[in-house]
């Protein structure tokens, strides 16, 4: 795994998960905003796709 870039003072204090640990075992997971679901998954090419 490639290393992480450093942070800066601002980006320190925002939350970060590890894809694999926020997509599980399934690759994939709904996120509710504004009453809204969207559908956060990884693509065959092992990019992250968010779909309404």
């Amino acid at each position: 795994m490639a290393a992480l870039p450093a942070l800066t003072a601002s980006a320190a204090q925002v939350r970060q998960i590890d894809s694999a640990t926020l997509l599980g075992p399934q690759g994939e997971v709904l996120i509710v905003h504004q009453q809204q679901v969207y559908r956060l998954r990884v693509t065959s090419l092992g990019k992250l796709i968010l779909t309404k």
